[in-house]
């Protein structure tokens, strides 16, 4: 997608040049064909403007259909249509009476016998805009659906990993010789861990409520499977919008990160801080781990991590476009992960 956007950038002055010029070449000849026909023209010149005039308007619908009606402002849309329409029989009327020496020359008359030329221009150029709007959409969501395929074969790979169940099941068995009375409610949210990781991958966005429930799932297996090494802090509040959505498993790629690099390091205690908060129309999340850095390594999250940093940003660049704000950075043997989400109306 994003090489067929390079692509239409690159030649986009191209491609307006060829319509421009197929349509300046339809219009002179059905206007030749007039003349064949008997019709006269008052001036050539005249004629040829008029033919500029109607390329303009089909770029104004556009304009008009792509700032203001797609994007819902219709009363907007409505002035600025009636505004362009104005201007356009005014220009007319002025290059009629002055340029072309015509100074009895009525506005009305004269609109009246343009408006309708020029209308088909504006209607024109507004159909066009919404088809290429409707095309645009279909591609990008058929590009979204093989997308996520993809990313839902991504996830089944990397969801919770062998390693991570092994250690819950052998402290499972520890808690259930020492305290049964524990195990059903773990057994639980084990249930829940798995269920949501292997069906949240076929959905494009889940609850914000329903990841956050995984998220602290699972951060109680790693305090069980840390135990006192741990120091974990975390601010997460109780969403229970479910128009607040999110893309799934987004979040639990930076904190089984924070876990796996903060639990790496030679410090005898493993700190870790989980922030989250709504405001307004956007998610913020942040993570904070100790870290210290490992000269053997350059990237602080990598394949091996979850889905990986990589697949990471390709999913949130591919969901949330530009509604995204991604920042990552070490200050003080403590690194940082800070993630801004535009929230998605569904």
């Amino acid at each position: 997608m994003k090489m067929i956007q390079q692509f239409s950038k690159s030649n986009r002055a191209v491609f307006h040049f060829i319509f421009s010029s197929t349509v300046l070449a339809f219009l002179l000849i059905g206007m030749y064909l007039f003349y064949t026909l008997g019709f006269r023209f008052s001036s050539l010149a005249s004629a040829f403007t008029d033919c500029l005039f109607f390329l303009f308007c089909i770029y104004m619908g556009r304009w008009l259909c792509s700032w203001w009606y797609l994007k819902r402002r219709f009363a907007l849309f409505i002035i600025y249509t009636l505004l362009t329409i104005v201007l356009l029989a005014i220009s007319k009327w002025l290059l009629v009476k002055y340029v072309f020496n015509k100074p009895n020359t009525g506005f009305f008359e004269l609109s009246r016998d343009v408006m309708p030329f020029f209308l088909i221009g504006l209607v024109l150029g507004m159909l066009l805009k919404l088809i290429r709007a409707s095309i645009q959409k279909e591609l990008l969501d058929a590009h979204i659906k093989t997308e996520q395929k993809a990313i839902e074969f991504n996830l089944l790979q990397s969801q919770l990993s062998p390693h991570f169940l092994f250690n819950v099941l052998n402290n499972l068995y520890g808690i259930a010789i020492e305290e049964q009375d524990r195990i059903p409610s773990l057994l639980l949210k084990l249930s829940n861990l798995l269920r949501y990781s292997v069906y949240s991958g076929k959905r494009t966005f889940v609850p914000l409520k329903e990841e956050l429930e995984y998220i602290c799932n699972y951060l109680d297996f790693e305090q069980i499977r840390i135990s006192d090494r741990l120091i974990l802090k975390t601010d997460i509040p109780k969403i229970n919008d479910p128009a607040i959505t999110i893309a799934p498993m987004i979040l639990i790629v930076f904190v089984e990160n924070a876990f796996k690099h903060a639990k790496n390091t030679l410090t005898e205690k493993v700190h870790i801080s989980i922030a989250l908060k709504v405001i307004d129309n956007y998610i913020y999340f942040s993570v904070i781990n100790s870290y210290r850095e490992n000269p053997d390594k350059d990237e602080v999250l990598n394949e091996s991590s979850g889905i990986g940093l990589a697949n990471t940003i390709k999913r949130l660049s591919l969901l949330y476009g530009n509604d995204y704000i991604f920042k990552q950075y070490q200050e003080n043997d403590q690194y940082h992960i800070d993630l801004t989400l535009k929230i998605k109306k569904q």
